[in-house]
């Protein structure tokens, strides 16, 4: 039997030291790729029974010309984007549609992922998000997340719908994953 996600997190939370020094790059890309891996694996239903579900989320244009955004903010929407796909695999809804000891998994690597940001984020990047540039991104991926929480809600959280949301947050974790290599550079 897999330990709850509670107990998971508490672990990590115990055994955890800080993984970057302030103004250090995002280390997401090693645990982003485990992400992506396990979100891959958690597949139940094949995509093409469920292609009648599909819809267009409308990814955030700000995002997509990432190359626009500073490094604090890139580094924030990296972190709301983690806290609102954590939150949405986080619900009840979606305990019922996967197999538990994946999704515990995943949500571990995401936590650890969130942490790890907090880190980078720093005092500076706090004070830094209240800029126009960073609250438009942001806004941008909170509206993004919110079609994406609407969307589940009127198809009554279905198989089929939770299958196009887990290839949309794959999605969404592989432009994260490129966003994070173009802030190493």
């Amino acid at each position: 039997m897999a330990l709850p996600v509670s107990v998971l997190l508490a672990l990590v939370m115990l055994g955890s030291c800080p993984a970057c020094p302030l103004g250090c790059d995002p280390p997401l890309r090693q645990g982003n790729q485990e992400t992506i891996t396990l979100l891959s694996q958690m597949e139940r239903i094949s995509i093409v029974s469920c292609l009648k579900d599909r819809v267009d989320f409308r990814f955030p244009q700000i995002l997509v010309d990432g190359d626009q955004l500073e490094k604090t903010q890139a580094t924030a929407v990296l972190h709301e984007m983690l806290q609102h796909i954590f939150h949405l695999f986080s619900t009840t809804g979606s305990r019922a549609a996967w197999d538990e000891t994946l999704l515990d998994k995943f949500l571990l690597g995401l936590y650890q992922q969130l942490d790890d940001l907090e880190t980078c984020l720093g005092k500076e990047t706090k004070a830094e998000q209240s800029a126009l540039g960073s609250e438009n991104s942001t806004l941008a991926v909170k509206r993004y997340f919110q079609r994406i929480s609407l969307y589940l809600k009127e198809k009554d959280y279905s198989g089929c719908a939770w299958e196009v949301v887990r290839v949309e947050i794959r999605r969404c974790l592989l432009f994260m994953n490129k966003l994070t290599g173009k802030l190493s550079k």
